[in-house]
């Protein structure tokens, strides 16, 4: 009987170790994998929400025009309505102005991977974009930027030089 007995308190201490060392297991295994995440630096991502450098102007109205606005649209966006808006005024003989809306002109949303709305983009006769602004954007600083890309005396690259937020693609033409 006594040595049932030991056999018994052999087993459940056996039992007992072997509980406690997969808690020790699992408790070290979560600590690794804790450390991993905290050492290990995230994926490179693609920058999003970035303005097109170059614009293929026999996509647009008028491609001989000296200057194209182009202004990324969708009509799910209060906003997209007041930048159009705006941007609309600037529209003379020199300037073309051309709203994109994204259901309408999806493909052209897709081929300049327009992921977000409003862009606006104003492009020389060339199709180079001088400026680009993402988010609304103030009819003053929108009518500044193109009198500035407009203007003999400047340097073009100097079309977005008061434009505070930067925009990819845009600094060091």
């Amino acid at each position: 009987m006594i040595d049932t007995m030991v056999v018994l308190a052999l087993a459940d201490g056996v039992e007992l170790l072997l509980r406690i060392g997969a808690i020790v297991v699992v408790v070290v295994i979560a600590s690794l994998v804790a450390w991993h995440r905290r050492r290990s630096t995230a994926a490179p991502t693609q920058p999003r929400g970035a303005v097109p450098a170059q614009l293929d102007r026999a996509d647009f109205a008028s491609p001989d025009a000296p200057w194209i606005v182009v202004t990324f649209t969708s009509a799910t966006c209060n906003t997209c309505s007041d930048v159009a808006r705006k941007a609309a005024v600037l529209t003379s003989r020199e300037v073309v102005v051309q709203e994109v809306e994204y259901a309408r002109d999806r493909p052209l949303h897709d081929r300049y991977r327009i992921d977000a709305v409003p862009t606006l983009v104003i492009a020389d006769r060339s199709g180079v974009v001088r400026y680009g602004h993402l988010g609304p954007v103030s009819a003053t600083d929108l009518w500044a930027a193109m009198a500035r890309c407009r203007d003999p005396r400047l340097r073009i690259a100097q079309c977005d030089q008061h434009d505070e937020r930067p925009v990819h693609g845009q600094h060091g033409q």
